[in-house]
């Protein structure tokens, strides 16, 4: 279904079909595009055809050699918007692209997934470099025995659910100090340090769906609630935007068990012995008798 039908077309010689687009953000929003003289409809996803997108060939190759191709478009306020592309909003995203019967959308193959690597932006247009699904295998993965948890609180290792109550609050900044402090209101009667480490993200506003990881949670001098970003986002949020914030984890197992209840999912080595311990002299001791350390 869908591929053998296009084959089957293809064969026939009289061929009618184009090349469709579909960009998924991190954010979860959707663009289609397609290099047709009309708009096309399958997956619900609308690709439209008034946006001058088009694509080079695709390189492609056997084994595990990364697929590349490069996408061409005019920047647009109704598309791809300037903006977007510089506050990294399209940084990431995911790529997958068709060639589709257009008298037949039922009729397609997929010829690429990937996601967008390099943007560069000149004389109102873009050029997004595309990377094969490959390319995740150029990046070394692998475990470190170490004291600090290797999962990221929320992910599939780790098991923890953020959005539990108690460990996610959302509310309006009061205001903005510079490009990464932001000041904010009682915050649900959360205490200074509950968000350090953890993840702002904007929900309206200008810097609408941008993130970030939060270095500091504590009071000013006057009182007042401030967050600071490790980096700025890059976009500016304004007071009175809409964030939420995402409890903070230090990777220690002392905050696992405690501020998580989450201790049978540490993926760290809270036992394992530091640097100093080949320094360590004999001496005795109590009798060890076999048991738990905790």
């Amino acid at each position: 279904m869908g591929q053998e039908e296009l084959h089957v077309h293809l064969a026939t010689g009289v061929t009618t079909v184009a090349r469709a687009w579909a960009v998924t953000r991190r954010d979860g929003v959707v663009f289609g595009f397609t290099d047709h003289d009309r708009e096309l409809t399958f997956d619900g996803i609308v690709f439209k055809a008034d946006t001058g997108l088009s694509a080079k060939a695709l390189a492609q190759s056997t084994g595990l050699s990364v697929d590349n191709t490069e996408a061409m478009g005019a920047l647009s306020d109704t598309s791809i918007r300037e903006k977007d592309i510089a506050a990294g909003r399209f940084d990431g995203a995911e790529v997958v692209a068709w060639l589709v019967n257009w008298a037949d959308v039922d009729a397609r193959r997929v010829m690429f997934r990937g996601h967008i690597g390099e943007v560069r932006r000149s004389a109102g247009a873009f050029h997004a470099e595309l990377r094969g699904l490959t390319e995740a295998l150029n990046r070394p993965v692998g475990r470190v025995y170490q004291k600090p948890c290797t999962a990221v609180l929320g992910d599939a290792a780790c098991g923890f659910d953020p959005n539990t109550g108690g460990y996610t609050f959302e509310g309006d900044l009061e205001g903005v100090e510079e490009a990464r402090v932001f000041r904010a209101g009682p915050l649900g009667g959360f205490g200074p340090g509950w968000f350090q480490r953890g993840r702002l993200t904007v929900l309206t506003g200008d810097a609408e769906g941008l993130s970030g990881i939060i270095k500091r949670d504590h009071l000013a001098r006057d009182g007042t609630r401030l967050i600071e970003l490790w980096e700025p986002l890059r976009a500016q949020p304004a007071a009175g935007d809409t964030v939420r914030l995402v409890a903070g984890c230090d990777k220690r197992f002392e905050t696992c068990r405690l501020k998580f209840g989450n201790a049978i999912n540490f993926h760290g080595f809270p036992d394992v012995p530091e640097d100093d311990w080949i320094t360590v002299q004999p001496a005795l001791a109590k009798a060890r008798n076999g048991g738990s350390r905790r």
